[in-house]
């Protein structure tokens, strides 16, 4: 009897690894806080997670979210809400994979009176979040917030007590696809926009270039004799003209016979 009640386990336990994912449900207590006037609710959501067990690095994983309520308390809709105003928000905690903390997914209500209980959506809640890096971690329920957008909310829940929320594995296979920094430590440039962006220079090696001094010299005369522009001082040339005509006269002074003496024989 034993033998023949091992082959369905075994049968079951090939099917559940071979789905390309794995439903777990958990029971989880919310304080869930209306932002326009402070009022708080507690309610307990039956969510059950939909983790993938085919999950690659740069490929979007589909994370599914389904919630009911669990007992009677209901979450009210605001007074002031209008019809077709809130959505739902949900978000999925992931834990020990480098650089991937969480899933989020929008679902759709149905007709949200001012003041009464909030339907949560009928159909499961598609949470997509994309990791760049390989391995092993976890996945947990997390917050779920309703209004119009992700950051316009109206009702925000949060965990009550984080520390009891069960942990469902989730495996992510591949290599890395983040850029490498290089070694000064910055990434990949992006592309230039080619309107904006001027043309890249392709000159190897800069052509040759002749230096010329070119002397100007003042054109007519110039008052004060100087000057950066001024050419040649004239006291220069003066003094250079009276050291010549003294060195000519003492060389004919030299030259002269001397006179004799009238004693001398």
């Amino acid at each position: 009897m034993r033998v023949r009640l091992a082959v369905p386990a075994m049968a079951l336990a090939l099917a559940y690894t071979a789905l390309p994912s794995a439903a777990h449900a958990d029971t989880v207590a919310y304080t869930c806080e209306t932002i326009a006037t402070g009022m708080q609710q507690q309610i307990s959501l039956d969510i059950e997670l939909t983790v993938p067990t085919d999950a690659t690095v740069g490929t979007q994983m589909t994370i599914g979210w389904r919630g009911s309520y669990v007992g009677s308390a209901r979450l009210l809709a605001p007074t002031t809400v209008t019809e077709g105003q809130l959505k739902m928000y949900a978000y999925a905690g992931i834990d020990g994979i480098d650089r991937l903390t969480s899933a989020t997914g929008v679902g759709q209500l149905g007709t949200v009176t001012p003041g009464q209980p909030i339907t949560l959506p009928a159909t499961t809640v598609e949470m997509r979040t994309t990791a760049n890096f390989p391995g092993t971690g976890t996945v947990h329920a997390a917050a779920v917030n309703f209004g119009p957008t992700p950051q316009e909310r109206v009702i925000e829940c949060e965990v009550i007590d984080k520390e009891s929320l069960r942990e469902y594995p989730l495996t992510v296979g591949g290599q890395s696809t983040s850029p490498s920094p290089s070694p000064g430590g910055t990434t990949d440039s992006p592309t230039p926009d080619p309107e904006t962006s001027a043309p890249e220079d392709t000159t190897t090696s800069p052509a040759p270039t002749t230096t010329r001094t070119v002397t100007e010299l003042p054109t007519g005369g110039v008052a004060t004799g100087g000057g950066g522009m001024a050419g040649p001082d004239g006291r220069v040339l003066v003094a250079t003209g009276l050291l010549v005509v003294f060195a000519a006269t003492g060389g004919l002074w030299l030259r002269r016979p001397a006179r004799r003496s009238p004693n001398s024989t």
